[in-house]
């Protein structure tokens, strides 16, 4: 029997699991950067529609690391904010983004070639079903992550320091 036959029949379905799980992530990961360097390299061109919606990218704080993290988001405007959604796909958790702008609320964004800073604001519960019931009018996928989950998706202003 060769090591690697070996090692595999000895590793654990967790161990198998956690290790699936680690390169789906990393592929994702890598994926997103893609994304973004598309993004900035055409000003938006090209990733610039996700799931029918206009799409920014989100520059947070990282709240345990202090790293800048950036995120490609779907949005809706709404009496001069943007509004992203924390959907992170219908998990049960929230996404990282949506934490570290909780401890750090500025933010920046990049909407096609422009750069401005916003504060971030999760919407009040009134709002949130105002906007919730047009995000799944123009973007009804958001109905099926809402269906997958057992927590209230958020959804968070991000209202412009300037324009």
């Amino acid at each position: 029997m060769t090591g690697s036959a070996l090692l595999e029949r000895r590793m654990s379905p967790a161990a198998k699991t956690g290790i699936l799980f680690g390169m789906l992530k990393t592929l994702f990961r890598t994926m997103l950067s893609l994304i973004v360097w598309l993004y900035r390299r055409t000003g938006g061109r090209i990733g610039g529609t996700m799931q029918g919606l206009p799409v920014l990218l989100l520059t947070t704080t990282g709240r345990k690391t202090g790293r800048q993290r950036v995120t490609p988001l779907g949005y809706l405007e709404h009496d001069g904010a943007y509004v992203v959604i924390a959907s992170n796909a219908g998990f049960d958790k929230h996404p990282a983004w949506y934490h570290n702008l909780k401890s750090h609320p500025q933010v920046a964004l990049q909407i096609r070639d422009r750069q401005l800073t916003a504060i971030a604001e999760p919407a009040d519960p009134s709002l949130r079903a105002q906007l919730w019931a047009r995000l799944v009018e123009l973007a009804p996928v958001y109905a099926a992550y809402e269906k997958r989950t057992t927590r209230v998706i958020p959804l968070v202003l991000l209202q412009p320091l300037s324009r």
